[in-house]
């Protein structure tokens, strides 16, 4: 196996059992004998070493500044059962937590570093699990992964591969990036005009991981969409980038007046109409609109109307560092028109999924906000990422979601 020799005093952040190895920590890299290359192949194995020769630990090598994300500490190789072992694991994990259940078979079973395997995402649907690789480690190692999840997660029928959009873009992978790499008694489970429904909290969704974002839906939004149908009784509704309609189903059976779904998408406005049809056929308080939001918000706005309940939800605005300011700047932007329509005594859930963006930074865009439009806001929660979504302790930047509702005089 490769070893990478770090630098003097580098070794001291993976003994706080930080998952990362900055390219600038190395001193230098101790090809196999096999090797042919300069260095080692993207997406190999190697062990990490001290300046001293200390064993750290092992995890897949990348091109870029992450040079090793680790999966495995003090150790010189993995187990045999390494995949199964952590499968496993965060099974049990979703188990404590009461995910698993006939009303709610939707969950993420791994979350990256958050269940201590870096650029590993997991999302289960029914009897159907959706891996997607955030590195080529993950990517080389997609077939072991699928065989664990199949053998240690009893409802998994069938596993989908979907890594198109999120592996390195540089990166010279051999490979399918998309399609299903095991299909319960070789059927496929979901295809060009298939309907696949899975359940959360005992609302029906249909799935589309095969041209839906992500994996097909959002997860991480759960526990905030069932406190908005706490909030939701007899209020108009406005649910503002509304993607497949989570928001809204939850407000719908939470007995609100009227409910408003807005995306800039047809594809996820079709999702929504679905959506509500399977869950409440007789409804005739929702309405769909494929529109862009800060079009949208300014049109309704000129027309005087205003709602008591408003849900923000936009896709990242900031997906890197350099765009934060930008980022602010949009995330007051919007808010401000959302703060504008909300009648005295509503409510506003706001969030951002943008990781480079920390929670005080979205706190003061969204108060800033309601200074610029001249509304008096309380907090009444501040949220985050859900239980299957965990944050590794030794990870801080694994904490993503952040989220506000606030109370509008």
């Amino acid at each position: 196996m490769t070893t990478i020799i770090l630098k003097p005093h580098k070794e001291e952040s993976l003994k706080r059992f930080h998952p990362w190895v900055f390219s600038g920590a190395i001193a230098r890299v101790v090809l196999d004998a096999s090797h042919k290359a300069a260095e080692p192949e993207e997406g190999e194995i190697v062990c990490v070493q001290s300046s001293s020769n200390e064993v750290l630990g092992v995890g897949h090598w990348q091109i870029g500044s992450i040079a090793v994300r680790i999966l495995e500490f003090g150790v010189s190789e993995l187990p045999a059962d390494y995949w199964a072992q952590r499968i496993r694991a965060a099974y049990r994990v979703r188990e404590t937590l009461g995910l698993i259940r006939p009303d709610n078979n939707t969950f993420r079973l791994i979350h990256g570093e958050g269940d201590f395997v870096p650029g590993l995402i997991i999302d289960v649907y029914a009897d159907t699990a959706v891996i997607q690789a955030h590195s080529v480690g993950i990517h080389c190692c997609r077939a072991e992964i699928a065989k664990a999840v199949a053998k240690e997660v009893p409802q998994v029928k069938n596993v989908y591969y979907k890594s198109d959009d999120t592996l390195p873009f540089k990166a010279a992978i051999e490979g399918e990036k998309v399609g299903y790499i095991i299909m319960a008694n070789g059927e496929r489970a979901n295809g060009e005009g298939d309907e696949f429904w899975s359940k959360e909290n005992g609302l029906a969704f249909r799935i589309d991981w095969l041209r839906g974002q992500k994996t097909g839906f959002f997860i991480d939004q759960r526990e905030n969409r069932a406190l908005v149908e706490r909030y939701a009784a007899g209020k108009d509704v406005l649910n503002m980038f509304c993607y497949t309609g989570g928001f809204s189903l939850y407000a719908l059976r939470g007995g609100a007046k009227s409910v408003d779904s807005v995306d800039v998408s047809q594809k996820a406005i079709d999702l929504v109409n679905a959506n509500v049809e399977h869950n409440f056929p007789k409804a005739k308080n929702h309405t769909a609109v494929t529109a862009d939001a800060f079009d949208y918000l300014s049109e309704q706005r000129a027309a005087g109307r205003q709602f008591d309940l408003i849900i923000l939800d936009p896709p990242a605005f900031a997906k890197h560092r350099d765009a934060i300011k930008n980022a602010l700047r949009g995330y007051q932007r919007i808010n401000a028109k959302a703060i504008e329509m909300i009648r005295p005594g509503g409510i506003l859930f706001t969030f951002s999924c943008s990781q480079a963006v920390d929670k005080e930074a979205f706190r003061l865009a969204v108060f800033s906000a309601a200074a610029q439009v001249g509304r008096k806001v309380r907090i009444l929660h501040q949220l985050h990422q859900p239980q299957d979504h965990p944050i590794n302790i030794y990870h801080p930047e694994g904490e993503y979601l952040k989220g506000l509702v606030v109370y509008v005089e």
